[in-house]
């Protein structure tokens, strides 16, 4: 059963992966998938992406999928991005609602089930100060070491259109 329901989620996740891909001011997307269901607080995804043209602006998000075991309202999600030398360029705490506070209802498109992906900004009309290597890594901030019920996270780089 489990074994289905991990090709299932592949599936979903994959499809839509598919889906956004049509977008031609995609620069860069990629996401990490946790196994068991859970982030654990030493998982520190890390993402790396070229940006060619400076001359032009960008909007980079962070990306979760969550099912309804998710135990909290909100998620709270440090990011970095480093420049090609390992320089950090930007590093902020975000946080953002997974369910309504009040009434518990999930936000998020769901495909299929208890899975709820999301789409969050980091960085509007940023602007890279050169071309090359840049890298974006995520850390779960949040006040349990494994946090149950999220099944991946990612990042999307697109170009301002």
């Amino acid at each position: 059963m489990n074994l289905v329901r991990s090709y299932l989620h592949l599936f979903l996740f994959c499809g839509l992966a598919a889906l956004t891909s049509c977008s031609d001011n995609r620069v860069f997307e990629d996401n990490t998938e946790f196994d068991d269901r859970t982030w654990k607080v030493t998982d520190e995804p890390r993402y790396t992406f070229a940006i060619t043209d400076t001359a032009l602006k960008y909007n980079l998000y962070y990306n979760v999928r969550n099912s309804l075991d998710y135990p909290y309202a909100r998620i709270f999600i440090t990011y970095h991005l480093y420049d090609s030398t390992g320089r950090e360029l930007s590093k902020k705490l975000v946080y953002n609602d997974l369910f309504d506070q009040k009434a518990g209802k999930p936000f998020g498109d769901s495909g299929l089930g208890d899975l709820y992906d999301h789409q969050f900004p980091i960085l509007n009309n940023y602007s890279f100060p050169h071309p090359g290597k840049y890298s974006m890594k995520l850390d779960q901030f949040m006040r349990q070491d494994t946090l149950q019920g999220v099944l991946a996270v990612g990042v999307r780089v697109e170009r301002v259109p």
